[in-house]
């Protein structure tokens, strides 16, 4: 392994991921549902440290305004990134540059928005230096640093694994079964130390749930998350006071679910962390309370605090949409606290006037001025929709002039996606110059979108598809059943195709995506 790759594993592609955290209108609302103000500066620029295939940064060049760059290390990572971003006429911002070689440019402005997901925990001690000096020296004053991590206490247990499975893979020998093998040849040998009655498994069963549980993970996802040279957990103080030295401060978690103490929190863990004043030691104990794994951590540098008045005022004017049929909205939530039953007299309405006019996006204050919610406090309103951004039903949505100007783009990135779709299942996901951000569409259907070009009818749909699939020896899986028959895999694409047209297509027309 050449010393470019500074032990990050190059010998398998990392996975086409779009990542919904990474959007700067979901990174906006984070801040904002913690009233903070954040800086709000024309031109818009946003940077991506560590890429991997390019997939959210392109997505979010396409359906958002600004200027957009990116660095990867990988010159293949780079070069598929860039050709996702030149398919809608960008990707002049993207580097195949280590942190060290970009942090030493030149030509380098401000930034509005730094972000790197998973990165932070795969890196040396150099690299996480570089990474908080670059936010020092060009982090712009109000702007917002996005970084998530492999954190204590969740993920403490899997330390011992992780080195037991990495070591094994270095010291077997390379043979000629490539990464992918030494990693079946890994997790084969672990299995045994587990079988033969090992106290450190005994001990940690839920280790060993996760070890039979990787098996059924992709070698691409368990290449990248656990066999690398630099694999480091660490505590949320730690990241905090690193990126203190960068005049940073910790503002909000970006999983907006967690911003709703009801979903993970009893009431006396509630009144627990209440009585912790220190917010870094709030944050802490509530790792530990929730076990949290993974952090996804938004900073800022400079962030003002808003006054009521001003945060309601902000939170009026945004806007949000519906991306589930109203009837699929559950009533209910679970979490690590109580389970959270919905109150019919605030969700009912909240969905019923987020799907009205086919599902058109709608401001906070268009919603709060329908007659069944007018009399509802802001707050429940605002916890509501977090709590269905949290189950995947809610997406906050851009104003109106910069989706006009984010369409064009989005219509050819989709394009691209949809056309390489016909050889290719890496990217399940395309963008919405509503939402600002991906949305998830997998292969099928966006091979049910390629032929919908052609003609509006599903069974004519189904006859391409199935064309494609037996060209390439692929069979429909039902129920984890593979259908072996032409007739069975027809009869199956066709209801797939009725409910894709049914339920799906209207809310992709609704998201701009076609």
């Amino acid at each position: 392994m050449t010393n470019w790759t500074a032990g990050y594993v190059t010998d398998i592609d990392y996975s086409h991921g779009y990542y919904q955290e990474l959007s700067p209108n979901v990174l906006s609302l984070a801040t904002l549902n913690k009233g903070i103000a954040t800086r709000s500066g024309r031109p818009f620029r946003y940077l991506e440290l560590g890429f991997g295939q390019g997939l959210s940064l392109a997505i979010h060049a396409a359906a958002c305004e600004g200027e957009f760059w990116g660095i990867d290390f990988n010159p293949g990572q780079a070069a598929n990134a860039k050709e996702l971003a030149e398919s809608f006429g960008a990707g002049e911002h993207i580097y195949d540059q280590s942190f060290e070689e970009f942090a030493a440019r030149e030509d380098l402005p401000e930034f509005d928005v730094i972000t790197l997901h998973g990165i932070w925990s795969w890196v040396s001690d150099e690299s996480r230096a570089v990474i908080v000096d670059l936010a020092r020296r060009k982090l712009a004053f109000g702007g917002v640093l996005y970084i998530s991590y492999n954190c204590f206490p969740g993920s403490a247990p899997m330390a011992p694994l992780r080195h037991l499975l990495s070591l094994h893979a270095e010291m077997s020998g390379s043979g000629d079964q490539g990464l992918a093998g030494r990693i079946d040849k890994s997790l084969d040998f672990a299995g045994s130390i587990a079988d033969c009655g090992a106290h450190y498994f005994l001990l940690n069963p839920a280790v060993t749930s996760k070890l039979n549980a990787m098996r059924g993970l992709t070698r691409k996802y368990l290449a990248h998350e656990y066999f690398n040279r630099h694999w480091e957990l660490m505590a949320f103080s730690d990241v905090c006071e690193m990126f203190t030295d960068a005049k940073l401060t910790f503002a909000a978690s970006a999983t907006l679910l967690d911003h709703v103490d009801a979903v993970n929190l009893t009431p006396a863990r509630q009144a627990l962390l209440a009585g912790i004043a220190h917010p870094i030691l709030r944050e802490t104990v509530r790792d530990y309370i929730v076990n949290a794994q993974f952090r996804r951590d938004v900073f800022v540098k400079g962030g003002r605090e808003m006054n009521t008045v001003q945060k309601n005022e902000a939170y009026l004017a945004r806007r949000f949409v519906l991306v589930s049929m109203p009837e699929d909205v559950p009533t209910r939530m679970e979490g690590l606290g109580d389970e959270l039953v919905f109150d019919e007299n605030i969700y009912k309405p909240l969905v019923a006037a987020l799907a009205d006019q086919g599902h058109a996006p709608k401001s906070l204050r268009q919603i709060a001025s329908t007659d069944a919610l007018q009399n509802q406090p802001l707050a429940h309103l605002t916890e509501a929709l977090l709590v269905l951004y949290g189950g995947g039903h809610v997406l906050p949505a851009q104003d109106a002039e910069s989706v006009e100007r984010a369409q064009p783009r989005c219509d050819l990135l989709n394009a691209h996606i949809i056309n390489r779709a016909r050889f290719s299942e890496d990217i399940v996901c395309l963008a919405s110059p509503v939402t600002g951000g991906g949305f998830r569409v997998v292969r099928m259907e966006q091979l049910f979108l390629f032929a919908r070009q052609a003609d509006a009818n599903p069974a004519v749909w189904v006859e391409f598809v199935w064309q494609s699939l037996s060209g390439a020896g692929r069979k429909v899986v039902k129920d984890g059943v593979v259908l072996e028959t032409a007739g069975e895999n027809i009869a199956e694409l066709l209801a797939q195709a009725n409910e894709f047209a049914l339920k799906r297509l209207p809310i992709l027309q609704a998201l701009g995506v076609v």
